[in-house]
């Protein structure tokens, strides 16, 4: 399950809503990761764009490495503005054995930062700056990885 938000996420509805969707299915560990904007920087606010096609076949692809454990992930992430101290971003596995839910949930976040099509901007002084300097360059893409 991807779902995509305008705005800061709610992360209680959120958790809830997933940990209530899986509590009848016999998983024995939901290990959630989430994302919070910190205050640094003077930044006010992070700005996301995001590619939702190749999200989603990056997404899909994912369903199914879990799959093959036992396993389900399941994501949360803004589009647009989000202000320091709320959450742009939440990731969860479900999985029988808590070893399994542990480890994807690492590769799962990480994976995320290296190849997700979402483009991070800074909000300073109300105006949008693009984060190149932390951003990673998608595997396969132009994007950032031209040396001039």
């Amino acid at each position: 399950m991807l779902e995509l938000y305008s705005g800061p996420l709610d992360v209680p509805e959120i958790l809830k809503r997933w940990y209530e969707s899986e509590a009848l299915s016999n998983y024995g560990a939901y290990i959630p990761f989430i994302g919070t904007v910190r205050a640094e920087d003077s930044i006010e606010a992070l700005s996301f764009d995001i590619y939702e096609p190749i999200l989603e076949n990056w997404f899909k692809a994912w369903e199914q490495k879990a799959k093959q454990r036992g396993a389900k992930v399941v994501m949360a992430h803004s589009i647009g503005d989000v202000p320091v101290h709320t959450s742009s971003y939440i990731a969860a596995v479900f999985s029988p054995k808590r070893r399994v839910a542990l480890e994807l949930i690492v590769e799962f976040v990480e994976d995320f930062k290296a190849s997700a099509p979402i483009w991070k901007y800074d909000i300073i002084a109300g105006e949008r700056i693009y984060a190149k300097d932390r951003s990673t360059r998608i595997k396969g893409s132009g994007l950032l990885g031209a040396e001039k």
